[in-house]
């Protein structure tokens, strides 16, 4: 079956969609987006990516490009269009086509553009742990702001790939571990206390991060929100990250060391399972 993709309006086959040369998400990652996880055909906390959405579109002065309920409408269309039952849909808006000035301009109209993709994801809880790698965070200091600009985060997890890893934790100046490339990280300490750091302008504040937030707390356990260094992380119980599209996913080995002995952890596995629970379910 044919991908069929949301450009500006119209619904079209993924091979012919295109934007403007002069799109400004093109020329200079003027944009924000999102993914909403699909199980079973249900877009996964729906509310809480567009909530994010708004705000980043408001942090960067962007018009949104329709209504929350039209931007609803293209979704759950998407989701139909494509025949989705496990997937996601990217979601981008930029502020629009006009000629190249690094100032915004007066009367651009913003773009908005939808793809789909289909994915297999483990549902049960023995899905495979993941490799990571520590590298140094090299990017901007708004990261709370789901924008475009991803050029950082592709050379992280490029290096991490080139060391046979899944994933790069990144670590800032002063030592703490900020988040993945593309996820959440978090930790499980001696004293079985989940420790992840504080939603600020250093983290993107994930949607999944704040449902297994929510999650952890139906399990009563104990959540701190905190930074943590290399050193720490290393020495943890257990260590994952949390993303629409890994889910949680055990971190197993870490700079070459093993993780719990290089097994999946057993909260992980039970926050995994939750989860995915809880969105068949249409709980989330």
């Amino acid at each position: 079956m044919s991908r069929i993709a949301y450009v500006n309006g119209r619904y079209m086959p993924h091979r012919h969609a295109a934007v403007h040369i002069e799109d400004r998400g093109y020329q200079f990652a003027d944009g924000v987006y999102e993914v909403v996880l699909v199980l079973n055909g249900h877009l996964v906390d729906c509310d809480g990516h567009l909530n994010r959405l708004d705000n980043s579109l408001k942090e960067l002065s962007i018009q949104a490009p329709v209504t929350r309920q039209v931007l609803e409408m293209i979704l759950k269309r998407m989701v139909c269009l494509n025949r989705i039952v496990t997937g996601n849909i990217y979601i981008q808006i930029t502020r629009g086509v006009a000629r190249r000035d690094h100032k915004f301009p007066e009367q651009a109209v913003p773009a908005l553009v939808m793809t789909a993709k289909h994915m297999k994801i483990a549902t049960g809880p023995q899905a495979a742990g993941a490799v990571a790698v520590t590298l140094a965070d090299e990017r901007w200091a708004r990261r709370d702001i789901k924008t475009v600009q991803l050029l950082a985060n592709c050379l992280a997890k490029q290096a991490a790939a080139e060391q046979g890893a899944q994933e790069a934790i990144l670590i800032m100046q002063d030592g703490s571990v900020s988040e993945g490339s593309s996820s959440n990280v978090w930790i499980l300490s001696e004293n079985d206390e989940l420790i992840t750091r504080p939603a600020s302008h250093d983290i993107l504040n994930g949607i999944t991060r704040r449902t297994i937030a929510r999650i952890a707390a139906d399990f009563q356990l104990k959540l701190i929100e905190r930074p943590f260094d290399v050193k720490e992380m290393m020495a943890a119980k257990e260590v994952f990250i949390t993303s629409a599209s890994a889910l949680v996913t055990s971190v197993t080995k870490i700079d070459d060391k093993d993780i719990n002995e290089g097994r999946m952890g057993r909260v992980a596995a039970e926050l995994r399972a939750a989860y995915i629970e809880n969105a068949e379910k249409r709980l989330i």
